[in-house]
């Protein structure tokens, strides 16, 4: 479990530190920024890059609703979950705090929204919470069916990690302007942290649309692939 737990840890820190380091960092760096699609590239990347170098050590879940999705499928067993919950929600917490140590380097540095996920005067777009909610829930069940049928026995071996990876970007491309996307509770409690006031008073939003919209993708997968186990 010790080398599973490291792999999750090290790969979560590096979601959260590439993906949201991208928007903190470089989304609107001046003249060069690299904007919604460049962070948005950055998030798959950095799930595509993990899946690579990790995939073999712990399955690369990187998101307590990925491994509470894979549990509803019977592709996890549930009683490594909460180890799994606990080290990837540390993994962000590190990141977003050496997000900030950079950040802060530069004259006049203010933390602002610092990457948070939020609604209502906080998404990014204005969305209220309704839409914030389904929205969560909605990307959050494709990307669980994207994982469960990419990584299948029965698909085409060694590109789960592309599938996976563009599968986040194209969810980011969507859903950035609603909340600045979440699909991961402990991506969105790292910076929330670092926020306080309204994203941790919001941070509920962020965890619960993502693990009901992983455990209803899990239990589709059941009927999608009846032979899911393995």
């Amino acid at each position: 479990m010790a080398p599973r737990l490291a792999a999750e840890f090290i790969g979560t820190l590096w979601l959260v530190l590439g993906g949201c380091g991208s928007a903190v960092l470089a989304a609107t760096f001046p003249e060069v920024g690299i904007g919604l699609t460049g962070v948005s590239l950055a998030f798959g990347l950095t799930v595509l890059t993990m899946a690579y170098a990790i995939g073999h050590v712990s399955g690369c879940h990187l998101n307590p609703a990925v491994t509470l999705g894979l549990v509803a499928a019977g592709r996890f067993p549930g009683r490594d979950a909460i180890p799994y919950i606990f080290v990837q929600v540390l993994g962000a917490i590190a990141a977003a705090a050496i997000l900030w140590a950079i950040a802060t380097g530069k004259p006049g540095f203010e933390v602002g929204g610092f990457a948070a996920n939020g609604f209502g005067d906080h998404s990014p777009g204005k969305y209220g919470m309704n839409s914030a909610l389904l929205t969560e829930v909605v990307m959050t069940f494709f990307f669980i069916i994207i994982i469960l049928g990419a990584t299948h026995p029965q698909a085409p071996k060694g590109f789960a990690p592309i599938a996976i990876g563009l599968g986040l970007t194209l969810i980011h491309l969507v859903s950035i302007p609603v909340t600045n996307t979440s699909v991961n509770p402990a991506r969105s409690t790292g910076p929330a942290l670092i926020v306080g006031g309204w994203a941790l008073q919001q941070l509920w939003l962020f965890w619960v649309a993502p693990i009901i919209g992983a455990v209803l993708a899990g239990i589709a997968s059941r009927t999608l692939w009846p032979d899911n186990r393995q």
